[in-house]
């Protein structure tokens, strides 16, 4: 069955803990889900390069782009990055690893920032729009303007701006307004993202549903991780 015609399984933010990782996907056969993974696989836990490449591999899986998949490379092309990327949670072990395979530092710089499923249902990293300033307003179709230039800006050391586009805060759970004009500008019915923790033990929803926050603090290693957070809280599926 393809990828399209399988129910979806959302995975928030990883940051290098493939055991939990592991542990959140077993009851969810590779085969049997379309499997999307929302971006941050890397930092804070010592496994990034290798959730990466899980992730990658994964069967019937798609992979979105994080800020601080953004922050890696930035600091693989320019090494006075390095510092800042330490800073924010990166492991010099996986640096030295990305630096050796460079069929996987394409993979990231090919990943889209946003995805639009079927159903009307868009996914992202963050939970707000700021992506909108890396395009004109007035395009057609902001999600394929907006990715098309994600990969520009990764193809020619553009990666401040891109930092700058997918490391806000969130604003779609305090902002309604916000947050419809969002999804009326790219014609969506529902958003998905991850990249602020929060404290429930589901997939935190705001507005109806209308927002969907998938960071349950999965990595035991992330600075605001909490002892007990539920992996379901970032692994689950996406329900209608």
């Amino acid at each position: 069955m393809a990828a399209a015609e399988l129910p979806v399984l959302i995975v928030g933010d990883v940051h290098g803990d493939l055991k939990r990782l592991f542990a959140a996907l077993k009851p969810y056969p590779a085969s049997d889900w379309h499997t999307i993974f929302l971006g941050d696989l890397v930092d804070y836990g010592d496994f990034g390069v290798g959730a990466l490449r899980f992730a990658r591999d994964r069967p019937n899986s798609d992979v979105l782009l994080g800020n601080h998949e953004v922050a890696m490379l930035w600091a693989l092309r320019d090494s006075t990055r390095v510092g800042f990327w330490v800073g924010i949670g990166g492991q010099p072990h996986d640096l030295a690893e990305l630096a050796g395979d460079e069929p996987l530092q394409q993979w990231i710089r090919e990943r889209p920032a946003l995805m639009r499923l079927p159903d009307g249902t868009l996914l992202q990293h963050c939970g707000n729009d700021d992506c909108l300033g890396l395009i004109s307003i007035d395009v057609p179709d902001p999600v394929a303007a907006i990715n098309s230039t994600v990969r520009d800006l990764l193809a020619s050391a553009g990666e401040a701006r891109l930092w700058d586009a997918l490391s806000g805060r969130s604003a779609f759970a305090t902002q309604p307004e916000r947050l419809e004009r969002w999804l009326e500008l790219t014609g969506s019915r529902r958003v998905v993202f991850g990249h602020t923790p929060h404290r429930g033990s589901t997939p935190e929803r705001y507005h109806g549903g209308r927002a969907i926050n998938f960071d349950g603090g999965l990595s035991r290693t992330h600075r605001l991780h909490r002892a007990g957070s539920a992996l379901g809280a970032t692994v689950a599926p996406l329900e209608d």
